[in-house]
C-alpha cells in the first residue's frame, strides 16, 4: 500500500462509470429531449474495434456523435458497442471506457475530458483527467459546454 490516496485514480474510475450509466440509460430508454453525445476516442488503444478504413482515415482519435442515428446500443463494464452511420454505412463499433478522451452532451453544457498517463508495461493504460480546457472537441462543433476538470480535486 502507498503513504497516499490515489484521488486522480479514484476519481477516472468514477467517471467512467457514471459515462457508463449514462449510456446504459440512452440503451434502456433512447435519448430524451435535445440530449446528445459527442464522444472522443483514441484509435490507437488496443481494445477500440473499428473499421480499417476508419482507423486509416482517423489515425489517432476519432469524435463520434450519438444524436440521431444509432442503433444496437450494448453497454458493457467495460466499454460499449454501437452502431453508426457513416456516409450510410452501417458501421459496427466497440469504444472500451479506457479509450474514451472526452465525452461531451452540449445540449446541457457538459464534459468531461481524459488524457493519458503512462502505466508500468504490466498494467492496462488507463486515462487520468487533466486541468487543461480541450482543444478542438466535438462540443465546438455546437457552442461552448463547460467541460469538467477533475485535477481541480486533486492536491
Amino acid at each position: 500500500m502507498t503513504d497516499t490516496l490515489d484521488y486522480g485514480n479514484i476519481m477516472n474510475h468514477a467517471m467512467r462509470v457514471f459515462v457508463r450509466d449514462v449510456l446504459q440509460q440512452v440503451a434502456d430508454h433512447g435519448l430524451p429531449g435535445e440530449h446528445h453525445f459527442f464522444i472522443t476516442v483514441d484509435t490507437q488503444h488496443p481494445d477500440v474495434e473499428l473499421a480499417e478504413w476508419l482507423i486509416m482515415r482517423y489515425p489517432d482519435e476519432i469524435t463520434i456523435v450519438m444524436q440521431n442515428w444509432f442503433e444496437n446500443l450494448d453497454v458493457q463494464d467495460d466499454g460499449f458497442y454501437v452502431t453508426l452511420n457513416f456516409g450510410d454505412t452501417p458501421e459496427p463499433l466497440y469504444i472500451p471506457y479506457a479509450a474514451i478522451i472526452t465525452f461531451v452532451d452540449p445540449s446541457v453544457e457538459f464534459g468531461v475530458r481524459f488524457e493519458k498517463i503512462e502505466a508500468p508495461e504490466d498494467d492496462k493504460p488507463s486515462l487520468a483527467p487533466v486541468e487543461t480546457e480541450p482543444e478542438a472537441t466535438a462540443a465546438q462543433h455546437e457552442g461552448d459546454a463547460e467541460v469538467v476538470s477533475l485535477d481541480s480535486f486533486r492536491k
